[in-house]
């Protein structure tokens, strides 16, 4: 191997260039070996990984079990408001608060919720007899009493000109129903039985009461319905699965009956399948627990295994055919190996990011975890398994056997004496003869159409300023759906989309949705609340809030009464002694701690409500308002927190979900700026940082503008678009920086000549494979849908139609090959016309 000095290049230039050369050809030897031996052993090859997946597999089948711990898997794992409960738990039990308005502010336990929607244009409160029935019914089942109704009005229109805010008429009641756990197995799992009956109870008084409408929601109703997508998506996942491969079997094929490989891309995909069944084998021994999340997992291994189906088939083709067929599985190895494994390494890297601890979503860590197995399997399997039915085919190729019947290939002298339909069906489409192509792989029509029609239109000059405006266009679409990312904390986005949960909660949003939910102010620490500056600190942190509070009221109690309680001891002996004594004030003393130190008396935490007037987005303004509370706890003199328990899934939600994708891409573009000058060529990791960047800002504003909120399924694909834009764009790009033809347009025309075929295959066979996903009445898998339409379309046009035109005119160039190849030439005419000078007589012909 010699390197030979370029006029004015440093030395260093010169080292940097020696060792990417040596690392690329060390590991083109590597996966030149590889190839070598799996073609000496395909057996062997063939069955290690089939035994492999009737192992696990039959023990994935055994072991499987759904996560039924909802919160665990969407809520932030590390949240301040999970402490926040910990510590309202602590000051105030669930069970001292059975009897009030106010039990949601902890974690409900086992409850049954209904809303009661008249018909339009009636008065709710007109039906009261309905109401009762519904209600009694509710307090006749057994097995699960209830300790608590809760009261609320939606759809309410007051008396005009009403001082007081009277109710004239409300369109829709909401009853809450909670039970009596205290955390107990047995009581839970007769509140489960309880929650089931109530469900059915609810469908039948439905029926009976046709001026009604009734919407139920129980404490198992999420997560029923959050694993009900799986169970309406399997029949679609199978539907997928055969579309996926009938594309990759059609793709495969040829008329040329030789060198035709339908099944190739059959079994290409059935080794994509039996690698994802190992790896969930492998999940479920080591405990796991199934969600719905991994639903998409077949999904993105398909997009990555497929790719090497397709790029090693490619590779076949471009071997030479008078090679034994061991050497063309090497070739083949050596040309397609080296890149699959750098994308791999890539999918690797970033997922297992994607399950750091720095990972605040259970969910996004689960499916991270999984997918790293998937992908290692996977590679595994496109060496081995698909490498030993390449091996497989190819000898029969080189034997002359039919790709489809496997019969012997007639001779050319014999087919002419058959009909038309024989010839068509055995014909190998280029019979021996001396005036053969060299490369009769050409004829796969798509490798013809991008070869004499695409590629000369895309190059064409009148076509690069309608793709520069193009581009223009979906770089502003992009920007501007980046500038209106919203968080996905509403876990109704994870649940299936008819479920009894979705039709509650879209109900509920609409007539339930002027206030705030119950907001729980907890002063844990002890105040002097007799003095009068705490007394206005108090007002002050609840002015902009409906409150509920003993404070208030004791406050008006005292002035009422005309009682002075300026000092420690005549406010709390009168708060004792008279106040909560009343019966209209008696559900106060939950609210209020004493300890008693000797003979005196401290308040040593107390507890208010807090209710907040809703005008827009009810979820996005409860987020403002926990934001705008939580740092007045530092800034003002009361010591205090505030906790409802939908803030678990709202807390930080929106940092929780993005930092995945901000490890995942910051390791992309460490891994390519670390390897800058030592793979392949330092401008193609430049181009595929810029390609990469603009595939996954184009897929994140698009997908917005598509609403799509930033929930952990859309986060899985925006990791996943990182690899996937990679694997397609690297082989694309490096081809194009090491093509050594005379100008940018030649390389191009070079690059997708050689790697258009298999991108295009894969990024089919995916995007057809997703159509069935638009059957599934669910919104986890629309946002799954749009997601990865998005990336593949987006990379599709990076690949076809972005970058083909971008790389005419701008770096890296080439005209130092051209000045190399007329060095070339020029020496080659002068040694002929050496040649003639010293032979006259002598006539050369070239």
């Amino acid at each position: 191997m010699c390197f030979l000095r370029r006029p004015g290049a440093p030395a260093s230039w010169i080292w940097w260039r020696m060792l990417r050369q040596v690392l690329r050809r060390g590991l083109q030897s590597f996966c030149h070996r590889l190839g070598l031996c799996v073609s000496r052993h395909p057996v062997f090859f063939l069955t290690v990984p089939a035994v492999l997946t009737i192992t696990f597999g039959l023990s994935a089948l055994n072991r499987f079990q759904p996560e039924g711990d909802l919160e665990r898997l969407v809520a932030p794992s590390h949240s301040l408001a999970k402490i926040e409960r910990s510590l309202a738990s602590s000051l105030f039990p669930l069970d001292q608060s059975k009897s009030q308005l106010y039990s949601d502010l902890h974690s409900p336990g086992r409850y049954g919720r209904v809303i009661l929607l008249s018909p339009p244009g009636d008065n709710i409160l007109l039906q009261a007899e309905g109401i009762l029935q519904t209600h009694r019914a509710v307090l006749e089942m057994k097995d699960g009493r209830n300790s608590f109704i809760g009261h609320q009005l939606g759809g309410v229109v007051e008396v005009p000109n009403s001082k007081d805010q009277r109710v004239k008429s409300a369109r829709a009641i909401q009853i809450t129903y909670y039970l009596q756990t205290y955390g107990s197995a047995i009581q839970d799992l007769i509140g489960e039985k309880w929650e089931n009956e109530f469900c059915k109870l609810m469908r039948k008084l439905q029926e009976e009461h046709q001026d009604l409408q009734l919407y139920s929601l129980a404490s198992f109703s999420l997560w029923r319905d959050f694993h009900k997508t799986s169970i309406l998506a399997r029949s679609k996942v199978l539907v997928s699965l055969m579309l996926i491969l009938t594309t990759a079997t059609l793709s495969s094929s040829m008329k040329d009956c030789l060198r035709g490989k339908p099944f190739l891309g059959l079994l290409g995909v059935l080794t994509v399948c039996i690698s994802i069944i190992t790896a969930a084998g492998i999940f479920f021994i080591t405990d796991g627990k199934y969600n719905s999340t991994l639903l998409g997992i077949p999904f993105f291994a398909m997009g990555h295994g497929t790719k090497g189906v397709f790029e090693l088939l490619s590779g076949w083709r471009r071997t030479k055919e008078n090679l034994p067929f061991k050497d063309r599985v090497a070739d083949a190895y050596s040309d397609v190996m080296v890149t699959y494994t750098m994308t791999s390494s890539l999918y690797f890297i970033t997922f297992g990011m994607g399950a750091s601890p720095f990972t605040n979503i259970e969910a996004v860590k689960v499916f991270c975890q999984n997918m790293c197995v998937s992908i290692l399997l996977n590679y595994f399997y496109i060496f081995s398994f698909f490498g030993s039915c390449l091996v497989f085919a190819g000898q029969l190729e080189q034997n002359r056997y039919h790709s489809i019947f496997c019969c012997k290939i007639p001779s050319a002298e014999y087919l002419d004496r058959k009909p038309v339909w024989f010839q068509t069906v055995m014909s190998d489409g280029h019979q021996q003869t001396s005036h053969h192509e060299t490369n009769p792989y050409q004829h796969h029509f798509i490798q013809h159409f991008l070869r004499e029609h695409y590629n000369e239109w895309i190059t064409n000059i009148y076509v690069k300023p309608f793709v520069v405006i193009l581009y223009l266009i979906y770089a502003s679409f992009s920007f501007m759906g980046c500038l209106q990312i919203s968080d996905g904390a509403n876990i109704i986005n994870l649940l299936a989309s008819e479920s009894p949960s979705v039709s509650f909660a879209m109900v509920q949003q609409k007539y339930f949705s002027n206030y705030s939910p119950v907001i729980g102010f907890y002063v844990y620490e002890p105040l002097a609340y007799w003095n009068s500056s705490v007394q206005e600190d108090l007002r002050r942190l609840c002015s902009g809030f409906t409150a509920v509070s003993w404070v208030e009221q004791y406050y008006q109690f005292l002035k009422v009464s005309n009682i002075s309680a300026n000092n420690k001891s005549d406010f709390i002996s009168v708060l004792q002694s008279s106040f909560l004594k009343k019966p209209e004030f008696q559900h106060f003393r939950n609210d209020i701690i004493f300890s008693k130190a000797g003979d005196e008396n401290n308040i040593i935490a107390s507890r208010l409500y807090l209710v907040a007037r809703m005008s827009r987005d009810k979820q996005k303004e409860v987020i403002e308002v926990l934001e705008k509370l939580r740092p007045l706890s530092l800034s003002k003199s009361i010591r205090f927190i505030v906790f409802n328990p939908s803030f678990v899934f709202m807390d930080h939600y929106s940092l929780s979900v993005t930092v995945p994708v901000l490890i995942a891409g910051f390791g992309v573009l460490l891994l390519l700026i670390l390897t800058f000058f030592l793979v392949i060529h330092p401008l193609g990791n430049f181009w595929l940082i810029l390609s990469v960047t603009s595939i996954e800002l184009g897929v994140l504003g698009l997908m917005t503008l598509w609403n799509v909120d930033m929930d952990c399924i859309s986060i899985l694909c925006l990791i996943y678009t990182f690899n996937f834009a990679i694997d397609h764009c690297a082989p694309l790009l490096y081809t194009f920086v090491l093509a050594t033809e005379h100008t940018r347009t030649q390389c191009i025309k070079s690059s997708l000549q050689e790697h258009g075929t298999a991108i295009l295959q894969n990024v089919t066979s995916f995007l057809i494979g997703l159509v069935p996903l638009l059957f599934v009445p669910s919104n986890l898998t629309f946002t799954l849908f749009k997601c990865l339409l998005l990336t593949g379309s987006c990379t599709l046009l990076h690949c076809f139609v972005i970058l083909p035109v971008f790389l005419t005119f701008f770096p890296p160039s080439k005209k130092h090959h051209k000045k190399k190849k007329r060095g070339k030439r020029k020496e080659r005419e002068e040694i002929e016309c050496i040649e003639i000078q010293e032979n006259p007589d002598h006539v050369t012909t070239v």
